[in-house]
């Protein structure tokens, strides 16, 4: 067993407290940030003004993005408590990423940049900055999985702490910080070994939907149809009762299982893997 004792909070100031799960999130993105400078550093064919214009206009498109999904994930509670609709306390990772890529992929369109190529050149970076912020999450306590009697199972013990106390949980969060590794060293691997440009973000959004649809199956969370009760009761009730399995899939489910149609259609349609010989053809 893991014991996990760690306060969500880092420091104070004053009245201001600093959540590790900020520090890291924050950390994340500066992580990013830096792989697209350095990647331009090394010869990528874009510009330091450009990484920072998208920069400007991903990040607070993810962080807009994120908080949407996040509000639609808990519908009846914010429905409930409209209030606290705009806030920081609840983001999705889908959203950040979604977001930030529709922003930047409107963005192309004034600057005339080839997103495909810049969204590659990310595509390491970006699952790089996932496992950080998977990091913050392991130390906040939330994302935490179910019940188990697993070696590797996870007790929370300080009583500030999101995940719940004394019960033995999946560390989902940690599986996820493997993988999000082991999808980095993939990705770098394949780098310039697929054609046309976008091909590398395709196959990082489908190794990692593929790892969402799998992982949610242990990890705690809302059953994304339930969410709507208050507003469709009949219709959650028909699809619990004649159709549990549907009714049970949480919202990253669902994102996923609709990115994996897409990705998976337009590499089949359009990639192609590339020889060495032919890079520079």
């Amino acid at each position: 067993m893991i014991y996990n004792d760690v306060s969500p909070i880092a420091f104070t100031i004053g009245s201001v407290s600093v959540a590790w799960y900020g520090i890291m999130v924050a950390l994340a993105v500066l992580t990013l940030v830096v792989w697209a400078l350095w990647a331009v550093k090394k010869g990528a064919r874009v510009s330091y003004d450009t990484v920072v214009s998208a920069a400007i206009v991903g990040i607070p498109s993810g962080v807009i993005f994120s908080r949407v999904l996040h509000v639609i994930d808990f519908w009846d509670y914010f429905m409930e408590h409209p209030g606290q609709i705009i806030g920081g306390s609840g983001l999705s990772i889908y959203g950040a990423v979604l977001g930030a890529a529709l922003g930047v992929w409107i963005y192309s369109r004034f600057r005339r940049m080839s997103f495909g190529y810049f969204a590659d050149m990310l595509a390491p970076g970006i699952i790089l900055a996932q496992a950080i912020g998977r990091v913050g999450c392991t130390l906040n306590g939330c994302c935490f999985g179910t019940e188990t009697d697993i070696f590797c199972a996870m007790i929370y013990t300080n009583p500030d702490s999101l995940g719940p106390l004394g019960i033995p949980v999946h560390p989902t969060q940690v599986y996820e910080i493997i993988y999000n590794l082991i999808l980095f060293g993939v990705l770098l691997s394949l780098r310039n070994r697929f054609r046309p440009d976008g091909s590398l973000f395709l196959i990082y959004l489908t190794l990692y939907s593929v790892w969402r649809l799998g992982i949610d199956f242990i990890r705690d969370g809302t059953f994304f149809i339930g969410n709507f009760h208050s507003s469709w009761p009949s219709g959650v009730d028909f699809i619990q009762n004649h159709l549990p399995w549907l009714y049970k899939l949480h919202e990253a489910q669902w994102i996923a299982i609709v990115v994996l149609i897409i990705t998976i259609t337009l590499m089949g349609m359009r990639t192609r893997w590339v020889k060495k010989g032919e890079l520079d053809s």
